[in-house]
């Protein structure tokens, strides 16, 4: 498998389910079979799957996964695939892993070893992520270790799958110099985040200290568009040292920002990273930074045509 290939075809995503209550019930779910076809019909190629086995109760006595926690990601995995929409399975446990990764860290491998053999024979156009956004007590060099010990877990049952991996610090550009990754190992893309400056994308947002912060535009000016463009030739320049391609695995703008900035921003973030050869996937469908209203079932048009520019919506 040729890894750049691999990434090529993951293209334009949306990340999903992260905060969708079908994880505990599935009666409850807000995003439905239906939700797939819309998102390949408008033009996207993969969907992250962001999963909370912690959060949601979903390993029991010895670290086993619970057999309808199981059935749900089968679900959105199957809808995916049937839909011609890549999936990425996502070990989205970051804050957990970021508190205390020694007293994870036996959960955490149970929880690959099992989705390693439960989806062997699946397609190459199911991808695994291992963790998202490592921080806190998950050093980059306790990272480095423990991504070792994660990926020979996951290699013994998927031996050529491509696997996405992303540095400590929050899978941030400023981590990238400190990630070390096994040399013989090729099929692995490389991720990073991006909401520079947090300032404009987390306007308002209470979780990120900004709850009273807003009225922030981005204009697009020369020195807002060179800024990102400075750390996306800084995360390339990277890559191409390395010879892993760059999937970019979040970036988004809270909704409290106004939408003419948003759209400008969305739109030269994303336009950018397809210049430059990197596939991504917007944050997030559901929830907050919203692509798509559930209740109202229709897309938020102007971030849809910022992220897919002339779409003819289904």
């Amino acid at each position: 498998m040729d890894v750049f290939k691999q990434n090529e075809r993951l293209g334009r995503g949306v990340n999903i389910l992260g905060y969708d209550p079908v994880w505990k019930n599935r009666f409850m779910a807000r995003m439905r079979s239906e939700h797939f076809r819309l998102i390949r019909s408008v033009g996207f190629n993969n969907v992250r799957i962001a999963l909370h086995p912690f959060r949601d109760d979903a390993i029991g006595e010895e670290n086993r996964l619970s057999e309808e926690w199981l059935e749900t990601l089968d679900w959105a995995v199957e809808q995916a695939l049937g839909n011609w929409l890549m999936p990425i399975i996502d070990f989205h446990e970051f804050i957990v892993m970021g508190r205390d990764p020694f007293g994870n860290r036996d959960r955490l491998l149970a929880f690959w070893d099992q989705i390693g053999k439960l989806y062997s024979n699946y397609p190459d156009s199911l991808v695994f992520e291992l963790l998202n956004e490592p921080n806190g007590e998950l050093t980059p060099e306790l990272w480095n270790r423990l991504l070792i010990d994660v990926l020979r877990i996951v290699r013994k049952t998927n031996p050529d799958r491509a696997v996405i991996i992303g540095p400590a610090l929050w899978n941030s550009l400023t981590g990238l110099d400190r990630l070390a990754l096994p040399e013989e190992d090729r099929n692995i893309i490389v991720t990073v985040h991006y909401y520079e400056p947090m300032d404009f994308t987390h306007q308002g947002a209470k979780w990120a200290g900004r709850e009273n912060r807003v009225g922030v535009k981005w204009a697009g000016s020369p020195e807002e568009r060179k800024a990102i463009m400075r750390d996306f030739e800084k995360v390339q320049a990277w890559s191409e040292k390395h010879d892993r391609p760059i999937f970019l695995g979040e970036f988004g703008v809270y909704d409290r920002a106004d939408m003419d900035s948003r759209v400008r921003y969305l739109s030269f973030v994303a336009r950018l990273a397809e210049e430059i050869g990197w596939s991504w996937a917007y944050w997030q469908f559901d929830s907050d930074f919203i692509l798509y209203d559930i209740p109202n079932n229709r897309w938020v048009e102007p971030v849809l045509n910022a992220l897919i520019p002339s779409v003819k919506q289904g």
